[in-house]
């Protein structure tokens, strides 16, 4: 797994490992029924404790992101709903940016060209 933990980031690092599964996740890079890492594996990886990573999976599987099995471990879940929420925060987020640019008075060609 491509995790990669910044000591610099004033987050916490429970919610930094949680936001690159969740971003792997909505990336396609980890398929639905997947198999996760066990805590202590990824612990050891990333160098934390395993408290830490069992945090971060029991907050995943809280935002349904991934399903724990008795005894058989983390899985990832469908993210399609997932997906389609996150495409529509995006699409308000760029409403509110576009309604934010037209009260400053910034023409939108000018932001085309920026994106």
């Amino acid at each position: 797994m491509l995790i990669q933990l910044d000591y610099r980031d004033g987050r916490p690092i429970y919610e930094q490992i949680t936001e690159s599964i969740k971003r792997l996740i909505l990336m396609d890079a980890l398929a639905p029924d997947e198999k996760l890492q066990s805590v202590r594996s990824l612990a050891m990886e990333l160098s934390t404790n395993p408290n830490t990573v069992q945090r971060a999976y029991s907050e995943l599987e809280r935002q349904g992101f991934i399903y724990t099995v008795p005894g058989r471990g983390n899985f990832v879940a469908d993210s399609t709903g997932l997906k389609e929420e996150r495409k529509q925060e995006l699409r308000e987020k760029l409403r509110g940016i576009l309604r934010e640019a037209a009260e400053m008075g910034i023409p939108r060609e000018e932001l085309l060209r920026e994106l």
